[in-house]
This record gives C-alpha cells, sequence and structure tokens, in this order.
C-alpha cells in the first residue's frame, strides 16, 4: 500500500511539473500569436485574448514601402535551404569516411573536429571577416552559405557517425562482392538506410542559418540583403519604432517554416535521434 501511495505521488508530482513546463513554455508563444492579431501598436492587454483580431500586421509586412519583409524572406529561406543541403552533404561524407575507414591520422582528425566544436562559432568571426574580405564575398549571400555548410561538419559528424556505425559492414561487403564502387556503396547502401539520420541533420542544420542573427548581422551590409533575423532588430532597434505588434506578425511568420518542417518530419526526427544515440 505504502510503495503504491509513493507511485502515486510521484506520478501527480510529475505530472504537476510537465504542467508547469508547459505553461511556461506557451504561455510566451501564444502572447506573441495573439499580440500578432491585436489592434494597434502595443502588446500590453488587460486580456490574454484579443476583442477584436486583425490580420493588418501581416499585410502590412508585405506591402509596406519601409520594409522588406517579403525580400528578407526569401534571402533567409535562400541561405537556410543552401547552407543545409551542402552541409548535410559535407557531413555525410565525412561521416562515412571516419566510420567505413582506417587511415593514418583517422584518430587525429576526429579530435580535432571535437575540439573544434567545443569552441564558440564568434571566436573565430574575426578571422572569418577577414577572409571574407579578402575574397570580396563581404555583404553576399555566398559568403553565408559557404560558412554555415563548412560549419555543419564540426557539430555533425560525430553524430551521424554514431547512426552510421550501426549499419552492419556486412551490407557493405555483399555491395563490394556485387562490384559496388565505395561510392557506390555510400549512395546505394548507406544514403537508404540513413534517412532517419538525413532528416535529424538537415533539420538541425536548416534551424540555424534560418534563426542566425550575429553573423548575417556582421557580413550583410545592404538593406536588399538582410535576412529576417537582421531586418527584424532593424524594426524595433529605432527609438522611433513602437510597432511591436508588427514585430510579434514578424516573429509568428519565422516560425513557421521552422514548425511545419518539424510537424511532417517529427517521426523520421525522433528515429534519427534514438538511432545516432547508439554506437557500434
Amino acid at each position: 500500500m505504502g510503495r503504491k501511495l509513493g507511485n502515486l505521488i510521484r506520478l501527480i508530482g510529475s505530472y504537476i511539473v510537465l504542467i508547469i513546463l508547459s505553461i511556461s513554455a506557451l504561455y510566451p508563444a501564444l502572447w506573441i500569436v495573439f499580440g500578432s492579431l491585436r489592434p494597434g501598436k502595443s502588446l500590453y492587454s488587460k486580456h490574454f485574448i484579443p476583442d477584436t483580431f486583425t490580420l493588418a500586421h501581416y499585410k502590412e509586412l508585405f506591402t509596406s514601402q519601409v520594409y522588406m519583409f517579403g525580400t528578407w524572406y526569401m534571402n533567409t529561406l535562400k541561405i537556410a535551404v543552401f547552407s543545409m543541403l551542402i552541409g548535410v552533404f559535407l557531413t555525410l561524407l565525412t561521416s562515412y569516411a571516419v566510420s567505413r575507414f582506417r587511415f593514418k591520422g583517422r584518430q587525429t582528425a576526429l579530435s580535432t573536429l571535437l575540439i573544434l566544436g567545443m569552441f564558440p562559432g564568434f571566436m573565430s568571426m574575426i578571422a572569418i571577416y577577414l577572409l571574407l574580405k579578402e575574397f570580396h564575398l563581404l555583404d553576399t549571400h555566398m559568403a553565408l552559405i559557404i560558412v554555415y555548410a563548412a560549419g555543419a561538419p564540426l557539430g555533425g559528424t560525430f553524430i551521424a557517425k554514431g547512426f552510421l556505425d550501426t549499419i552492419p559492414r556486412s551490407l557493405d561487403e555483399a555491395a563490394r562482392i556485387d562490384g559496388a564502387s565505395n561510392f557506390g556503396i555510400f549512395t546505394r547502401v548507406i544514403l537508404p538506410l540513413s534517412r532517419p539520420m538525413i532528416t535529424y541533420m538537415a533539420l538541425t542544420q536548416f534551424v540555424g542559418p534560418w534563426v542566425d542573427f550575429i553573423f548575417a548581422r556582421l557580413i550583410l551590409r545592404t538593406k536588399e540583403n538582410w535576412t529576417v533575423a537582421v531586418g527584424m532588430w532593424d524594426m524595433v532597434n529605432s527609438n522611433t519604432n513602437t510597432n511591436f505588434t508588427l514585430f510579434s506578425a514578424g516573429a509568428v511568420l519565422i516560425s513557421i517554416p521552422i514548425m511545419v518542417l518539424f510537424a511532417f518530419l517529427q517521426r523520421l526526427l525522433v528515429d534519427g535521434l534514438t538511432a545516432g544515440a547508439s554506437k557500434g
């Protein structure tokens, strides 16, 4: 009886903690959503749910002559998609090489990747800025794509390697007996079996460029080339701009692609996380 009562108390306590955490996470997000639908410019209101709803703020973002939200949105989408595609490809090639081959300097390369991945990215910003300046890539989207894609293997190689280690090497040997090359094994055997991990890497490497502000603010100068993060910052940075409901509408639009991707790929994402956690 005492054990059942203890389990019941722990269960109730767990639910209470989960409810508190859920409210803490959802309340600010819902406040922003309702704020974007609230008439006027102020987020402050006596009521959590507005008395009246309006879509004028969303319309203003795309029709205003002052803001270039549509251009910023497309710029960010282009940078995030290309960075994701190139970054995933580089990460897969790197993780496949260190997972399937034993070569001189392999452990050194893995240790180097691990150490470099521990340092925050902003520590190298000055060096990267000078390099991009020498190659005349400042204020270009190509600069962001190159840096984001090149940095992808630092954070994703060990996770992808852990997943690839779980794929039996007997499949590689069987394909090699049938005459497949290393590249053929990679494209015909490894990639189809790695779809959960590819999904996970694609999501994580899409989110980074999509929400990044610091590096984009450093590189991009002209208003036409800004990303949404830089444009939204500039929108509220001026002391004369107090239109926070407009900013809320922009924040809601920024979150839509990420929410859609997570909603449609949630199952594959969970499979990739659990499979990559066990290393062979």
